[in-house]
This record gives C-alpha cells, structure tokens and sequence, in this order.
C-alpha cells in the first residue's frame, strides 16, 4: 500500500509538470557526444512514432480485443441460453453496474468480460435449475468510454472512445509522440467499485486509483506487448517529455527542470527551484525514481546533513521527482496530496494518498 501511495504520488507530479519550464539556461556549446544522443533519441521516438501510426508484424492482432472488453454501465447485452426462452433476453446494464434475469434476480456484470459472465450465468442455473445450461453472452452496444491523453503527445485530449482500446490504440487517436516525449507512459486509473484500501495510512477516505508505469521502448522496440495494457472509462494517460527532473513541495518554485546530458546534483536542482521554503522539512526529502520493471523506487534524503557534508549529494536522473515535505505534517502522503491540490488545483480525486 505504502508503495503503491508513493508510485501515485509519482504519477501526478509527472502529469503536472509534463509541461513546466524550468528557468531559462545560458547558451553554452553543446558537446558532440550530448548532440549524438539527442539524434539517437529523436530516431527512436520517430521508429515508435511509425509503429504507433502504421503498425509493425509484432502488433499484428495485438490491438484492442473485444474478449477482453469488461462490461460497463449502460451496454447493451444479448444473453440467451439454450432450451429455456425465459432467459433469452435483451438487456441494458444500469447506472448502478446490475442485470435482473429470470430465476437469478439481480446480478452484479460491471468489471466482467462477457465470458466471465457467461460462466456466472451457467454457474448459478446449474446450481438449482439446469442441468448443464449452455449460455451465451453478446455485448450488443457498447458504452461510450472516456480516455485522457496529457503530455508530449501530438493531439492531446480527451477521447470518446468504443469497445476495448488499449494504450497503443489511444496513442494513435492522439496522433502519436512528440519528439521530445520520454520513454516512459504512465496510466492512471480509478479502482474498480468494490476495491478497498488495505491498512490504515491516516489519510481521508475513499478509493486508492491505481498507477502503472510502461516502458514504451520495451513495448515498440523490443516487442514487449503484455506491456500494451487495455484501458477502460476515466483512464488518464500521461507521456512526460524527456530529459527533466522535476522538483515540488515546499520549494520556492516547484517545476520540471532539463538535464539534456548534464550531471545535475539534488542540491542544484533545490537551487534552481530557489531554494526551500521556511516551512520545509529538509531532513526528510524524498526522490522518486522508476525502475526497469516500471516499480518506482523511493530514496530518503537528509539535505541538512549534505549541506554539513556528512552525505554525499546524489545525482539525479531522468525523471526523477524530488518532494520536499512540510515540517510538522505527521503523514507524508497527505502532505503531497494537499500540496498538488492546494498550487496546482488538480481537478480529480486523489483518493486516499
């Protein structure tokens, strides 16, 4: 839970600082090595860019699958079963995710593919009525899904959206990447109905949403598709823009600040977001880094004991997420939580962070 708290914390601050501008930087020569490395990097979104758009062999019936489409409010469904006409029927789920059928009464289908309800259905005939009932489930009409593109995408936007689609498939209604997008997508959804938090973290009530991180270079490059996550209504897809750190919290001018080949410390990332404020909580520090397997990493940094040169300032990476804490604030993750909603006005529910 702690883990997936800080990965969400992860996520927003990358969404709200996908477009912030650093302070402007001298000009200053740029070396062939760091020129080489931006080629490379424009080539390679360029080569995603074309399998997002036109397709590549190893995507090939590897889009959207309607098996995998999970039945919403407001489908359409044709449910029949074999040898008994009672239960052949056209019905519509309700706003609240329920059926009523013959025999069953009122069954929960929301989160279900049709298969999975196909099994329920013939599960619970056979419990007291058939022998051996053969059902069959068809989504008749599908529901209009909502699907939130941000970032270093060419046409960002909200999508309107029928049947299963998975990242891919929204990536190229939003025209695919920009050249300076990064390699890393990440998608944030709400919990199923039903999910609840598990331990007590001391934050407000309601729904933890669920954050993933996908490495676009190990899903078009390298082939990796399990990585092309299907998305459902409310998901919110973020492409951050490459070669950024990004600093928030109680700093006097939180954004995303450019690396482009640089070495770049923690203490000169606080400096070029002028420092702390009074408020701040030095000592406890944190910096956000996702890995290769997409968890995120979190590290403990106490700026007060690199400022007295009892620790070593470390060198940030790309995407890094430095969050400086408010002294006295008892649960870290409300503290972010506050802070995102308090400057930035995000305009969704954090759930519980």
């Amino acid at each position: 839970m702690r883990k997936l708290s800080y990965l969400i914390c992860l996520l927003f601050v990358s969404f709200l600082f996908t477009c912030a501008s650093g302070p402007e930087s001298k000009k200053v020569a740029t070396p062939a090595d760091i020129q080489t490395g931006e080629g490379e990097s424009s080539r390679q979104v360029r080569m995603m860019n074309e399998r997002i758009l036109m397709g590549h062999p190893f995507l090939a019936g590897r889009r959207g699958s309607h098996q995998d489409y999970k039945i919403g409010s407001e489908d359409l469904l044709e449910i029949s079963v074999f040898d008994y006409e009672k239960m052949n029927k056209m019905i519509r789920v309700s706003s609240q995710g329920n059926i009523s059928l013959p025999l069953i009464g009122t069954l929960r289908v929301k989160g279900l593919t049709a298969s999975q309800l196909e099994k329920e259905i013939r599960d619970l005939l056979a419990e007291r009525y058939l022998q051996d009932p053969q059902v069959g489930v068809f989504i008749k009409e599908y529901r209009s899904q909502r699907i939130s593109v941000m970032g270093a995408v060419d046409k960002p936007g909200v999508y309107d959206v029928i049947g299963q689609k998975t990242c891919l498939d929204i990536l190229a209604l939003a025209g695919g990447l920009k050249e300076d997008a990064g390699q890393m997508l990440f998608l944030i959804r709400a919990p199923a109905e039903g999910d609840e938090p598990s331990g007590k973290t001391g934050a407000t009530e309601g729904e933890i949403p669920k954050a993933l991180v996908i490495d676009l270079e190990h899903l078009l490059v390298k082939g990796d598709l399990k990585l092309n996550l299907s998305v459902s209504h409310g998901d919110i897809i973020n492409i951050p823009v490459s070669g950024k750190i990004f600093v928030a919290g109680a700093v006097n001018r939180p954004g995303g600040f450019p690396l482009k080949g640089k070495k770049l410390t923690l203490c000169q990332a606080i400096a070029m977001a002028e420092g702390l404020k009074p408020e701040a909580n030095g000592g406890e520090a944190k910096i956000f880094r996702h890995g290769e397997n997409g968890e995120g990493e979190i590290l403990s940094v106490d700026l007060h004991a690199i400022e007295k040169g009892k620790s070593k300032d470390l060198t940030l990476q790309e995407n890094d997420i430095v969050i400086i804490p408010r002294s006295g604030v008892k649960n870290f993750i409300v503290e972010i939580r506050d802070t995102l909603k308090g400057i930035f006005g995000i305009g969704f529910s954090l759930g519980t962070l």
